[in-house]
């Protein structure tokens, strides 16, 4: 395949990651002020469902010490295209710095299971609604 559409698709899977991590960090902070200033949408239940699950997902993945499926992805995307780091475009540097950090695993299992805490907590303190079927009479 040619290297430049693999290095394309790694991108991909980068852009699609940083929504990923955007949805489930504003989730984090959209719920409870949406709560507290009377958003309906904060209360759609797919929406949240979704946002619990990912979290849930990334959750796991540390618990198993696994490193997020996206990552592995990307960077399996990349060492088939031979992508050297020396041509990484200045934005997806910024982008890479942004959602990876040089901390210990540990840290991250620490970090995903509290939040993923938090969110349950969200859930019970601002339930989400099912969306009323109207019957036809």
């Amino acid at each position: 395949m040619n290297p430049k559409l693999i290095v394309g698709l790694a991108d991909a899977v980068l852009v699609l990651h940083v929504i990923v991590v955007l949805f489930n960090v504003s989730g984090l902070v959209v719920i409870p002020i949406g709560a507290w200033r009377n958003w309906k949408f904060v209360r759609v239940f797919w929406w949240r469902a979704l946002h619990l699950a990912l979290l849930a997902v990334v959750a796991i993945q540390a618990v198993f010490g696994r490193a997020c499926f996206l990552t592995l992805w990307q960077s399996d995307l990349l060492q088939q295209a031979g992508e050297a780091g020396s041509n990484t475009p200045l934005i997806q540097k910024w982008l890479i710095r942004l959602i990876f950090w040089p901390v210990p695993f540990w840290v991250f299992v620490v970090l995903y299971l509290a939040v993923w805490v938090y969110a349950l907590a969200l859930w019970r303190l601002v339930p989400p609604r099912r969306r009323r079927r109207r019957r036809f009479r």
